[in-house]
């Protein structure tokens, strides 16, 4: 299998979707001649024309509002935010009407919003968020977060087939730093089947996107310096999630660290921790952890920004914790 990169894997998947199914088409801020902010669709308008490339206004209400009404009429629109924090503009569009439409009427609503999200780069307050737990709230709308470039390829071909409105958070800070082996051949991989990462045995890590490989490394450590087994459990997609995965994690480590990039309060790493609660207290042997951002908008300044966002340390010190209680 040839190794590419987290944004390559993307960028490959829906090439291979637009030619394999006529009514997949793309539509976005600059996606047509620039290539896309971050270089996806490069390509795409010289080989599928500027009527399946749709280069939109700088509207993120005209391009979901579009999206919808494609989708109605039969087509598999990809829309692209440019920066996932711009989803907020068309908010009304896809919560109130896509996500909401086939419960009205029984008509499907096959959307795939393409989220470029999260830090680590400098971007700012409005360019940075991880807007997922947001999304995760509202029936109607899947929400998938991979964190492998096969996963990547694999999870959109299945968003794009999904008759549902499906966000897609792809973090910016994998595009290009994660490699991976990728299947040349089509595949899907299903939602809300976990993928174990790491196999451990004194506690559990349960976590997505980016922060997988931030708990590995925090892993990695505790390994070499303490004989600490850790067990980390990307969930890729957190709508639908993976319970009984995480369950049986839980139970067989009997402590666990829920840890995501978004703010702490309402994320949805505080759905989990409740759900492991309810449905697993008797196996557990500490108090269950969320590890998250603080309540704060994301920071400018790259120390402000560190301090922010989870750190290798910060997990380690964590887990240490956990494995002392």
């Amino acid at each position: 299998m040839p190794e590419k990169t987290y944004l390559q894997a993307i960028s490959d998947g829906l090439r291979e979707e637009m030619r394999r199914d006529q009514r997949v088409f793309v539509l976005g801020e600059d996606v047509g001649v620039y290539g896309g902010a971050f270089k996806v669709t490069l390509g795409f308008q010289e080989e599928f024309g500027p009527w399946r490339v749709i280069d939109m206004p700088l509207a993120e209400t005209a391009i979901l509002a579009g999206a919808t009404g494609a989708a109605l009429m039969g087509m598999r629109p990809v829309a692209e935010m440019q920066f996932a924090d711009f989803v907020s503009c068309g908010w009304d569009h896809l919560v109130t009407v896509a996500a909401k439409q086939h419960f009205r009427a029984g008509t499907p609503i096959p959307i795939v919003v393409r989220l470029p999200s999260g830090g680590g780069f400098s971007g700012g307050p409005f360019h940075s968020q991880n807007p997922e737990s947001s999304f995760a709230h509202i029936p109607g709308l899947k929400v998938v977060c991979p964190s492998t470039p096969a996963d990547a390829k694999g999870l959109l071909l299945s968003a794009i087939e999904d008759p549902n409105p499906v966000l897609f958070c792809e973090h910016k800070h994998l595009y290009r730093r994660i490699k991976g082996d990728v299947p040349e051949e089509r595949y899907t991989v299903p939602f809300g089947e976990a993928r174990m990462h790491r196999h451990g045995e004194d506690v559990t890590v349960i976590t997505w996107g980016a922060m997988v490989y931030t708990a590995d490394e925090a892993a990695q450590r505790l390994a070499q310096e303490d004989d600490l087994s850790v067990e980390i459990l990307d969930l890729r997609t957190i709508i639908p999630w993976d319970r009984e995965a995480v369950l049986d994690s839980v139970r067989r480590c009997s402590k666990v660290l829920v840890l995501h990039e978004d703010t702490r309060t309402g994320g949805f790493g505080g759905e989990i921790a409740a759900t492991i609660a309810e449905e697993a207290f008797e196996h557990l042997d500490g108090p269950v952890r969320r590890m998250a951002a603080p309540d704060s908008p994301v920071p400018f300044a790259p120390n402000l920004e560190k301090a922010f966002i989870p750190q290798v340390d910060d997990v380690v010190r964590a887990l240490r914790e956990l494995a002392a209680y």
